[in-house]
């Protein structure tokens, strides 16, 4: 239980490499109903100030989940956010771009995705499959693109790219957002685990596609391409926090970490009214004891 999220963020750091990050902390099963506490405390003070952010309107908090498939993606996202009020939470998957999102720049579909303030948004995946299934399987060259946009070669085509991310999420911290990147790392043995139980579990059937294996053939790769992805966006206002997560309980719990230390730094409040708005709910109470609303049957 001595592990921090400190051990796991990125802010910069020229000599990051991903074989540096676990996968894994191989806590011991008997430990994990103390992870799985820590968790329901981190939970229950997040959706405190959940409520809070969205009481105040002034922030919001855009939480950015990257990982190779079987990472545990969605079950993070139900396990640590599942109990926040819908009011104040979206959760949007950024899957394949259709072909109106092809004919605009990558982070177009982000736009409409930004929170309004005092939301948490949450990005299943998000604008950084720009630099991660475009990069592995080439798909920036066939973009419908004047020439002097991929007349390159692929180092200095993301290179581009990655100076977007920062502007973007510059523009993002400027305009009232505070981002949490979380990349799940996680192992290919843990991965083949699970595809072979989302094969031979037939409720996980759904899960499965043929895809799934040509994208781990892809693994190296991959793990490049995320490399420097990490190298090149983390940044002190925007950094990466890369959580071993072959034990989901314990990335669900660091997860649930890094969210909640953000939210602590917002520090929301609830609104106080001014004196005269005060001075009319003094009146509504009244009514509703006293008064002619007190008892309307």
């Amino acid at each position: 239980m001595n592990a921090s999220i400190r051990d796991f963020t990125v802010t910069g750091e020229k000599d990051f490499k991903l074989e540096h990050f676990p996968t894994s902390l191989e806590v011991p099963s008997e430990e994990r109903p103390a992870w799985e506490e820590r968790l329901e405390r981190n939970k229950t003070r997040i959706e405190e100030l959940q409520d809070r952010l969205y009481a105040e309107a002034r922030e919001s908090v855009i939480v950015i989940l990257q990982a190779m498939d079987a990472a545990g993606k969605d079950s993070t996202i139900r396990h640590v956010l599942g109990g926040i009020n819908p009011t104040g939470i979206d959760v949007r998957s950024f899957k394949q771009p259709t072909p109106i999102d092809r004919e605009h720049g990558f982070l177009w579909r982000s736009f409409s995705a930004l929170p309004a303030r005092g939301k948490i948004a949450v990005f299943n995946r998000s604008y950084y499959e720009e630099c991660l299934v475009v990069r592995v399987h080439g798909l920036w060259r066939g973009y419908q693109l004047p020439d002097r946009c991929l007349d390159m070669d692929e180092k200095h085509y993301f290179k581009e790219r990655f100076e977007d991310i920062r502007g973007f999420e510059r523009y993002l911290w400027r305009t009232g957002n505070r981002i949490v990147k979380v990349f799940l790392n996680v192992s290919a043995e843990k991965q083949r685990e699970r595809f072979l139980e989302r094969i031979d579990d037939a409720s996980k059937n759904w899960k499965f596609s043929e895809s799934d294996l040509r994208e781990r053939m892809e693994w190296d790769e991959y793990q490049e391409a995320y490399e420097e992805m990490v190298a090149e966006t983390a940044t002190e206002r925007a950094p990466w926090l890369v959580i071993p997560a072959d034990q989901k309980w314990v990335a669900r719990t660091l997860f649930s970490e890094a969210l909640l230390e953000v939210l602590e730094d917002v520090d929301p409040r609830y609104p106080e009214l001014p004196a005269g708005q005060r001075a009319h709910l003094a009146a509504c109470r009244a009514a509703l004891t006293d008064g002619p609303a007190a008892n309307v049957d």
